[in-house]
């Protein structure tokens, strides 16, 4: 029998002002940070520069919970797929990465592209489907001077509209050096 994870605000009522203010806080350059048409209450999470690594994860959108954590909605197809028709376990890895710098700068603690991924620890719990979304939920453990301490799970709605666990993370982002 799959783990069940809690449903968390999978289904929660958008708060599409909170995503405008949201959008207007992070913005960046760098990224497209607009509130997504199709989903009220979510940001486009996208590179300006579509020729990034990024953009081989496929589409992804963002928010912040009311609990604090942040989730990131990955919605994977064939290009993100492995030989057993599920997410490439490299292609996680990626949005893992994704995720734990969305969760440090959606909670105001690094800018775009200046921090690097120290660490990530990634257990595979379940195969994840290529024709559901993923959402990636992270929450910051610890912050200190230079690093940033990140945790989450990868959820996915199992056909019998339950949620499952596909992976755990955890993962240290260091911040740059204060000039």
């Amino acid at each position: 029998m799959a783990a069940r994870a809690p449903a968390h605000d999978i289904d929660a009522a958008p708060d599409t002002d909170a995503a405008e203010a949201l959008a207007a806080e992070i913005r960046h350059p760098a990224f497209i940070h607009d509130p997504h048409p199709d989903h009220p209450g979510w940001l486009r999470w996208e590179l300006s520069d579509a020729d990034r690594f990024n953009t081989a994860l496929g589409p992804l959108i963002v928010r912040r919970d009311g609990d604090g954590r942040v989730r990131l909605r990955a919605f994977p197809a064939r290009a993100q797929s492995n030989l057993s028709d599920n997410v490439h376990g490299g292609a996680l890895l990626g949005m893992i990465d994704v995720a734990l710098f969305a969760t440090a700068r959606l909670h105001g603690i690094v800018e775009a592209g200046v921090a690097v991924t120290l660490d990530l620890s990634t257990q595979f719990i379940a195969g994840a489907a290529i024709d559901r979304p993923l959402d990636l939920v992270s929450e910051v453990l610890r912050e200190t001077g230079r690093l940033v301490f990140v945790r989450g799970l990868i959820e996915q709605q199992d056909a019998a509209g339950g949620t499952q666990i596909c992976a755990s993370y955890s993962g240290t982002i260091r911040k740059p050096a204060r000039r």
